[in-house]
């Protein structure tokens, strides 16, 4: 088995080819591809995955029903084995442009490439690890999401364990049950149609929000789909699973499962300076290859738009722009930024 090398000493004149920043699918995938290319790579992984209540993962063409922490030390293991391979659990506090935003080699819509600068990171160590102080010629944001559930006092007990955020990656298991769909954002009845694909007793509960309107909702009934806008007391069950969600008047709706919609937080305050641009929904925007409206910073995986994605389609977005940062280090352009 791989062990994880130790961490050079805090050291600013230490400088990497590309620094990636998260752990998940996204960044190790990216990692690994980074040290085939034999770029000289630092992983710095705070140990605090978005998917830590999942137990089982769904979808990974050769890993279906594999737990994701198995997924992760599985791609820790694969990356160490490269000699231009660091990780370290650390939590980032700082990224710093020295130099600017470097000469821009070619330029595609509203983001820059070919970065020549070069970047100072500061990170906190953790569990027993030392702090960094480094610095690297681009950098890879995969930090993924932070994610507030809807304020219910037992949701959190059976998220991950009858309640689940990702659709694509647990639909399956609760074909033609009575399942719910919670959530309070504007997105909501476009997610219950995509739920609706594999139950006809679904019900959409909103908590009280004005989250569906009168139009949706003659969609969502033309498909079968049921929307209750009645505040929520709590979810109801036990440790078979999720039983039912009880309303503020005492009415209990039994259902067998379910799906939430959490709030999602991108992580970027440590890149604050950096000035990225992002979305209406506080996610990274990139180009159609991984790059950030920075030169020289790239981004995968959950924490660009449109947001959470399956695990496997995460680990192709890492693996794409590992190839895009490869390309620009050198300054050969793809194809379609000529």
């Amino acid at each position: 088995m791989t062990t994880e090398r130790a961490p050079l000493p805090t050291d600013a004149a230490t400088e990497y080819d590309v620094i990636v920043i998260g752990a998940g699918p996204a960044g190790l995938s990216a990692a690994l591809n980074l040290v085939r290319a034999r770029r000289r790579t630092l992983v710095l992984d705070s140990n605090r995955p978005r998917h830590s209540a999942t137990l089982i993962s769904h979808g990974f063409l050769t890993r279906d029903s594999t737990p994701p922490h198995e997924l992760r030390r599985l791609g820790r293991e694969e990356y160490l084995a490269y000699p231009e391979a660091e990780h370290q659990l650390a939590v980032v506090e700082s990224i710093t442009a020295l130099e600017g935003p470097g000469r821009h080699i070619y330029q595609t819509d509203t983001h820059t490439t070919g970065s020549t600068g070069l970047f100072e990171v500061r990170a906190r160590g953790i569990n027993g690890q030392p702090d960094r102080v480094v610095r690297c010629k681009t950098v890879l944001l995969a930090t993924g999401l932070k994610e507030t559930l809807p304020k219910l006092p037992s949701i959190r007990s059976f998220y991950g364990m009858g309640l689940f955020s990702c659709v694509a990656c647990d639909g399956y298991e609760y074909s033609d049950r009575p399942i719910a769909l919670i959530g309070e954002t504007s997105d909501i009845a476009w997610r219950a149609l995509l739920i609706a694909q594999w139950s006809d007793h679904l019900t959409v509960f909103t908590n009280g929000a004005d989250a569906v309107t009168d139009g949706q909702e003659e969609v969502l009934a033309d498909r079968g789909v049921r929307v209750e806008r009645r505040p929520i007391a709590d979810v109801e069950g036990s440790r078979e699973g999720v039983s039912g969600i009880r309303l503020d008047d005492g009415d209990v709706i039994e259902i067998s499962g379910g799906f939430v919609r959490p709030k999602w937080h991108a992580q970027l305050d440590f890149a604050g300076s950096l000035d990225l641009a992002t979305d209406g929904w506080g996610l990274l925007t990139i180009d159609r290859d991984g790059r950030t409206s920075h030169a020289g910073v790239y981004a995968a995986g959950d924490c660009t738009s449109p947001g959470p994605q399956q695990l496997i389609v995460a680990a192709g977005a890492g693996a794409r722009v590992a190839a895009t940062i490869n390309r620009d280090l050198i300054g050969v352009p793809t194809a379609h930024s000529r």
